[in-house]
């Protein structure tokens, strides 16, 4: 049996890409370790060489599978893309591994999809009574077919043909036999930027993939555009009605490396800003503030700062247990949190500590290491989140519980409270949220982020997954 530790909401995924390099592979491999953090379920990598396409996709982490010579001698060429995954459309199953490749009329075509379709099964339904057979359950798989039933006559307008069809939130690195393509969704939810390898262009999910390999920043691709590169330069191509750009908020408060730059600050900085302005919002009287590692540590060290009270690293995390864990019995279940987590008693015994984290789902971790600390000696133990409460689940590339797993949206702060055993808990505003990140107080008619998570706006109608999911 396995047992995740999953009172967090799940990595969406990493995609990165490279054009005419000499070891466009061993680049790419570096590229997609950096953005590890964004899924660990697999990772894959497509190559071309002038005449062949060259596919390897394994099953667990870039460093595990991607590591020696006779897999990077499988993939040789001069541009390659890769993906790093964590399965919200699709089971987690090797078919679904990306990138996807297909030879097509046009050519050979391989995708990296980052994000999630809204309206998989109306398509995925109209696909199949049409005759599509489908070798995944991805739907990323519905792009390529959508691509290859295409009217249109080159690989571009058949690509603008299928992202008008098609609904959600998506940043998109496509390889063909002449160029490499990335891809925007309209509202910009899922992230992409593009850099520069010595005159190689690269696109990657964030900036960090590009520090990795020693590639500077050009610029974000923006929200509904297409960024198409050959080897005559770069094209910029924009479909779509420009509607103004909703990137996913979540990106700033968890999931982005702490390094990789957003807005010009590194993620880091918007983190440790949540922990003042959380400290700004509530005056704790305390003796020590507690990140919970490694997910609270930016903000643990705000909100110190901005209130004064000392900063102990009170919490070990072991980086030495993976995301999984077999348990032979119910007897040893209970040990699971300690596995990750255990308590630095000299730090925590006869204190009011303030634990901090950046985020609570379920609130199942977040009960077990609050009962942790107070069984190590602690007088009070105060739980603040660097974030609002998370009320609505998420349908645009995070794998996030229902409703009904959602411990806010089932339950008022008494409750939870009560449920995750603290002195008191204690959440960030939305609108301390927006300062933190720099903007004025949300504006309901023209929000900068998606953060439907915590409003229940959905820019993108999820009315068909709403359906199946009940």
């Amino acid at each position: 049996m396995y047992c995740k530790m999953d009172d967090k909401f799940k990595e969406e995924c990493g995609v990165f890409g490279i054009f005419g390099t000499e070891e466009a592979s061993v680049l790419t491999t570096l590229g997609l370790h950096s953005l590890q953090h964004r899924g660990q379920e697999g990772a894959g990598i497509v190559s071309f060489d002038g005449k062949v396409f060259h596919s390897v996709r394994k099953q667990g982490l870039v460093g595990d599978n991607f590591n020696n010579k006779n897999i990077l001698s499988q993939l040789p060429g001069k541009t390659a893309i890769g993906h790093v995954r964590y399965s919200t459309t699709g089971a987690s199953k090797p078919e679904n591994l990306q990138p996807l490749f297909a030879n097509l009329a046009v050519g050979g075509f391989a995708c990296a999809h980052n994000g999630n379709l809204t309206n998989t099964y109306s398509i995925k339904k109209y696909l199949v009574e049409s005759g599509s057979i489908f070798q995944t359950s991805s739907d990323t798989e519905i792009i390529l077919q959508l691509v290859a039933r295409s009217k249109k006559k080159n690989i571009i307008d058949k690509l603008i043909d299928t992202l008008h069809q098609v609904k959600g939130a998506y940043s998109l690195v496509i390889l063909t036999n002449k160029k490499l393509i990335g891809v925007r969704d309209p509202y910009g939810i899922r992230p992409l930027v593009l850099g520069d390898k010595n005159g190689s262009p690269v696109l990657a999910s964030e900036t960090c993939a590009l520090d990795m390999i020693g590639a500077k920043y050009v610029r974000d691709i923006e929200n509904g555009e297409i960024i198409v590169i050959t080897e005559k330069g770069i094209d910029s191509i924009k479909p779509f009605k420009k509607i103004p750009e909703r990137p996913c908020i979540f990106e700033r408060i968890y999931f982005a490396s702490p390094d990789s730059i957003v807005g010009n600050k590194t993620v880091y900085t918007y983190r440790k800003a949540l922990g003042e302005q959380l400290a700004i919002e509530n005056n704790i009287n305390a003796d020590v503030v507690v990140p919970i590692p490694d997910s609270g540590v930016s903000a643990a060290i705000g909100f110190s700062q901005k209130s004064k009270i000392p900063f102990e690293l009170g919490i070990i995390r072991s980086h030495y247990v993976g995301r999984t864990f077999i348990e032979p019995s119910q007897n040893i279940r209970q040990f699971g949190v300690k596995l990750k987590h255990s308590v630095n008693k000299s730090c925590i015994e006869n204190k009011k500590v303030i634990l901090i984290d950046d985020s609570i789902v379920r609130g199942t971790t977040s009960s077990k290491i609050v009962k942790m600390v107070y069984e190590a000696g602690a007088k009070e133990v105060h739980l603040g989140i660097s974030c609002p409460p998370i009320l609505h689940p998420d349908f645009y590339g995070i794998d996030t519980p229902s409703y009904n797993q959602l411990i806010a949206s089932k339950s008022n702060l008494t409750e939870m409270t009560e449920l995750v055993g603290a002195t008191s808990l204690f959440f960030l505003s939305l609108n301390g949220t927006y300062k933190a990140m720099g903007c004025e107080e949300r504006n309901s008619k023209i929000p900068q982020f998606t953060d439907h998570c915590f409003t229940g706006e959905y820019p993108i109608d999820v009315t068909e997954i709403l359906k199946l999911n009940k």
